[in-house]
């Protein structure tokens, strides 16, 4: 069966100097966080480092948490593009039962490998914290559960619930001792746990 097409719309249009500000600063906050760790990545420092003045960061990002949700938005548009159309199963070719399982168990060992960004990118102004939800989940999931036969489910609330299983949150309100003691095996388990949710949701 062929599948569908699936588009998340166009980045917004850019001047080619404000992409090229915007690359340096995301190349360098990410060099920032490697070497000084999250704590030390402020607005200030990031202007010192990257050359660039105080008044082009704070437009560029707004906030110190604003400089984690572009590293995080940056993160999302890589793994998007492997999505679209990297190699099978994760990507396109695969039946959809597999593709799921695999979606599911690529979006846990992302949230795993961006859950300090994640964590950093929080703003108290905002109601909802950054990274908690993720349109190309729902989009996604919604895509390959219409191409498996589940009779008359309700995939639109089962696309939400299934999608619900993967929000970020649930990583973000785990203790740093969870995720730092183990962090290989708390993944390999949620992982092993998505696969078995989606297997028996998918069960004929």
């Amino acid at each position: 069966m062929k599948q569908p097409d699936v588009s998340w719309g166009a980045p917004r249009p850019e001047r080619a100097d404000a992409a090229r500000n915007r690359q340096h600063l995301i190349a360098t906050a990410r060099e920032m966080l490697a070497e000084l760790g999250p704590d030390r990545l402020t607005m200030d420092a990031l202007a010192e480092r990257s050359g660039l003045g105080k008044g082009t960061v704070f437009r560029r990002f707004g906030t110190r948490a604003g400089i984690f949700g572009a590293l995080l938005d940056d993160g999302e548009r890589a793994f998007q593009e492997q999505v679209l159309c990297g190699p099978p199963p994760l990507g396109p070719s695969a039946p959809p039962l597999d593709r799921l399982v695999a979606y599911g168990q690529a979006r846990v060992r992302f949230l795993m490998e961006h859950q300090v960004i994640a964590r950093a990118a929080l703003d108290g102004r905002q109601p909802i914290p950054a990274g908690s939800q993720s349109p190309l989940s729902h989009t996604h999931i919604r895509m390959l559960l219409g191409q498996i036969d589940l009779g008359p489910a309700d995939l639109d609330l089962l696309a939400i619930q299934l999608t619900a299983a993967l929000d970020g949150p649930l990583l973000l309100y785990l203790s740093a001792a969870t995720l730092t003691q183990s962090p290989q095996r708390f993944e390999q388990q949620l992982s092993d746990s998505w696969q078995d949710l989606v297997r028996r949701v998918c069960r004929p």
